[in-house]
């Protein structure tokens, strides 16, 4: 009897544990599985490596800055063959990104490229922050935003800091290459 009883505590842990393993697609398990396709590119990028110049910050800004870590990039490539392909790889992003669990922080559309930020988390602290811009003629662009003590506010900070800073290209080359 306690052997059967193990048995089906055992069962339903593991039950358990399989279930909560697999909640659907996630924007991670798709940056995985097409980090070495045809027409798409990623690189990690820490944070440190963008050289932007903090001495005029504002403590806030600072502390926005030095929460984030590191930026993991995938981008895809538009081509005048790929379009059909192109249109299904942006149905999966938006998909995930419709999840329940992003939540929306900031949404813009400037001459037919639209830029979608959400996060997951809460109203005080943000555990990602996503960054997805699409252009029909370029292709599309996910940015996770990774680190400690986040929290939407201070993202939207961190994105001000970044449309004033003097980041060195030579630091995104590559990502800006791979559009062209």
């Amino acid at each position: 009897m306690n052997r059967t009883v193990t048995y089906i505590i055992l069962a339903l842990i593991a039950t358990v544990t399989l279930v909560s393993c697999n909640d659907g697609a996630s924007l991670q398990r798709y940056f995985v599985d097409h980090q070495e396709s045809k027409n798409f590119m990623t690189q990690d990028i820490p944070i440190s490596m963008l050289k932007i110049d903090e001495t005029k910050f504002t403590n806030e800004q600072k502390e926005a800055y030095n929460s984030v870590e590191r930026l993991n990039f995938l981008g895809y490539k538009a081509n005048q063959t790929n379009e059909e392909t192109l249109k299904v790889e942006l149905a999966k992003v938006k998909t995930i990104l419709s999840n329940g669990k992003y939540k929306d922080l900031v949404e813009f559309s400037d001459r037919g490229n639209k830029v979608v930020v959400k996060y997951i988390g809460n109203d005080e602290e943000a555990d990602e922050v996503v960054v997805f811009g699409s252009s029909k003629e370029l292709g599309f662009g996910i940015v996770r935003v990774l680190g400690d003590d986040m929290s939407p506010d201070k993202m939207v900070t961190l994105v001000s800091i970044l449309q004033s800073a003097q980041v060195d290209k030579g630091q995104v080359q590559d990502i800006m290459n791979f559009f062209k």
